[in-house]
């Protein structure tokens, strides 16, 4: 039984959006966001390294990670520590290309041909993340519902300003 449940891949899976954290030469953090983030197998998840060059410098001089993936309408999502490992050559560099070539996780728009590197993320430990929206007893619909009746409003918000000509915010 590996690391990753099936919650766990199905939310990796869905919002494909994970937000990558690396250690910097002087000790601070690093935040980036891939949306490439994808699950490899039950005990590693993968990205590509398509512009990521502080990210990946960072994990040549430190593979400590974490990888934060969170469903923005449920507010729930999941933390994934480990250990990565940057590729550039060899079966599983190419298999994990191979895996972005074609698939539900293919990169499209031309990104697949600007894949320098690809990303092997073994998670050694993986915690829930649940936003304090549910620390009063609310449902997961009563979240869900408020945050979709938050994006609808910035949609609309949106198309009015581009029908208008006025600028957004």
């Amino acid at each position: 039984m590996g690391v990753l449940t099936a919650d766990m891949k199905r939310v990796v899976s869905e919002q494909r959006l994970g937000f990558i954290a690396t250690v910097c030469p002087d000790g601070t953090p690093n935040l980036s966001p891939k949306g490439t983030t994808a699950v490899w197998d039950d005990d590693h998840l993968v990205f590509a390294h398509i512009c990521s060059p502080t990210t990946v410098a960072n994990l040549l001089r430190n593979p400590s990670i974490e990888i934060n993936v969170v469903d923005p309408v449920v507010r729930k999502g999941y933390r994934f520590k480990g250990t990565a490992r940057v590729l550039t050559e060899g079966r599983p560099y190419e298999e994990i290309r191979a895996f972005y070539r074609s698939g539900p996780h293919a990169a499209h728009d031309g990104v697949y041909e600007r894949i320098s590197a690809v990303v092997l993320v073994r998670v050694e430990r993986a915690l829930p993340l649940v936003s304090p929206a549910y620390d009063g007893g609310a449902t997961e619909e009563e979240v869900a519902g408020r945050w979709e009746r938050y994006w609808e409003t910035l949609r609309t918000a949106r198309r009015r300003a581009r029908s208008t000509g006025q600028p957004h915010g």
